[in-house]
């Protein structure tokens, strides 16, 4: 069994045996969950892409500026475009030797490498097949490093798996090294609900996507037709979920997780969740986690920040 099965039947015996099941989101992602969320990234719905790459554009300059990175490490990268933009900023500004792209998916991350390293001959590319919660320490890059973390995954995580995220990657950085955070902030629910449930179904579709890796991975017999999808608005912890619920009562056997599982019509299965934040927010979960904002930006209308975090001394 690959690193990656195991990894999956870990997180579907852990998943699929508690009262609640849930996977992780990093489950949506094999060659077609990252063409199918590429597609999401350009829906009219789904704001959170373009005003995250409208700060970029904006602000790429001072980016380079501010942190002189000779090293863009980029964490989940899936195609990097929105990379690019602080490839060129750091390349004008004269610093940028290295891209260190990491993503869970070989296949987007073999695409990615290989569009960036046709359109930026002479810089060094190093791609990481990887998990960015587990694999940090395979990063290669000389300092100053600034590790970037976009599209605001950061909310996929539980507020504690937050801290203990931000807190691995100040783990691997030197201080006076750098973070760029993308975070959607809170907003009016039917903005945010809307930008999860497309009226073309192109996240439904996505979302479905996960059982087929575990029929893919596991030897599962899922129907993805028998789940509907929902996003649900979750006002007291401020994020959304998103859920797989079953629209029969049905039975799914899982051979690679030694696995029977039952479940009854209307059940479901929370396939992420999506926090929104503020920015006093951010600030204090950054600052727990051994970062210091020096600079905190949005787009126009203020639907998405992005900060840069300076890695100070602990203790």
């Amino acid at each position: 069994m690959s690193d990656r099965a195991e990894a999956l039947r870990t997180d579907v015996r852990s998943g699929f045996s508690a009262a609640q099941k849930w996977l992780p989101a990093k489950w949506f992602y094999d060659a077609r969950g990252s063409a199918l969320f590429e597609d999401i990234t350009r829906l009219p719905e789904y704001y959170p892409t373009r005003a995250e790459r409208e700060t970029l554009a904006r602000e790429a300059g001072e980016i380079a500026r501010v942190t002189g990175a000779s090293t863009l490490v980029e964490l989940g990268s899936g195609s990097s475009e929105k990379t690019r933009l602080l490839l060129d900023g750091l390349r004008a500004h004269g610093t940028l030797r290295t891209f260190v792209p990491l993503d869970v998916s070989a296949s987007a991350l073999d695409e990615a490498v290989a569009a960036i390293r046709a359109d930026y001959p002479g810089l060094e590319v190093h791609g990481v097949v990887g998990d960015f919660t587990e694999d940090l320490g395979l990063l290669p890059g000389e300092p100053p490093r600034l590790v970037a973390f976009l599209g605001g995954t950061i909310g996929n995580f539980l507020p504690a798996e937050r801290i203990k995220f931000l807190r691995s990657v100040r783990a691997v950085l030197a201080e006076g090294e750098w973070l760029l955070l993308g975070t959607d902030l809170v907003k009016d629910p039917e903005t945010l609900v809307r930008a999860y449930d497309d009226a073309a179904g192109v996240t439904a579709e996505f979302n479905r996507n996960m059982l087929r890796v575990v029929n893919d991975l596991l030897g599962a017999d899922f129907d993805p037709g028998g789940f509907a999808h929902e996003a649900y608005w979750d006002a007291e912890r401020e994020w959304i979920e998103m859920r797989l619920r079953a629209t029969e009562e049905t039975t799914v056997h899982i051979p690679g997780a030694g696995m029977t599982v039952h479940f009854a019509e209307g059940e479901y299965i929370r396939t992420e969740i999506s926090a929104k934040f503020r920015a006093g927010g951010v600030a204090a979960e950054l600052a727990e986690s051994g970062f210091a904002v020096e600079r905190w930006w949005t787009d126009a209308e203020r639907r998405f920040g992005v900060s840069l975090s300076r890695a100070v001394r602990e203790g």
